[in-house]
């Protein structure tokens, strides 16, 4: 019986040392390539100051006229354009009519020459614009600045919102169209 248990006890030990042998080979690695999901992301093209009027529903008519005068190509150029931009409201308190009748083929010289007067060249931000100050227009024609208690005003007409920016210019919206004389 000794001899058995002696036997058993030895042969556990060669199994033993055998399993343990084989756990030694040399072990098989396996790469697993795993995809990570790249998050796509859009950039969006820099708003030119025609992008800003058609973005924007207080500006139709504004952008209606610049499209009849032909001028939406020029005004998505390189630039810089300062644009002081009416509102509807301020086409609207025009004598009646008068958007219509501008925006007839045969008025399209006249309605060019009051869009032009509403732009002038540069990036001009309301902080560069002081009191009295004269700026020229597209058209030729000069524009006066007024500051009155931080108020800026553009030939009479506040201006209502400022310094919103495109990537060709700047839009300084007023609330009334400016006439040329």
């Amino acid at each position: 019986m000794k001899n058995l248990r002696l036997f058993s006890l030895a042969l556990a030990a060669f199994a033993a040392s055998f399993a343990m042998a084989c756990n030694n080979a040399p072990k098989e690695t396996v790469e697993v390539e795993v995809e990570t999901p790249v998050e796509e992301v859009i950039v969006e093209a820099p708003k030119t100051v025609v992008d800003i009027a058609v973005g924007s529903p207080d500006h139709s008519t504004l952008v209606a006229a610049v499209t009849a005068a032909g001028l939406v190509e020029t005004l998505s150029g390189t630039g810089p354009f300062t644009i002081f931009a009416p509102t509807n409201a301020a086409f609207a308190a025009l004598p009646a009519g008068t958007v219509d009748n501008l925006l007839k083929p045969e008025n399209k010289d006249k309605l060019t020459g009051i869009l032009t007067y509403h732009v002038v060249a540069g990036n001009v931000m309301a902080a560069d614009l002081t009191d009295g100050q004269i700026v020229k227009t597209l058209n030729g024609q000069d524009l006066k600045v007024s500051i009155k208690d931080g108020k800026v005003m553009i030939n009479g007409a506040n201006v209502t919102a400022a310094d919103l920016a495109g990537s060709n210019g700047v839009i300084h919206v007023v609330d009334s169209v400016l006439m040329p004389k």
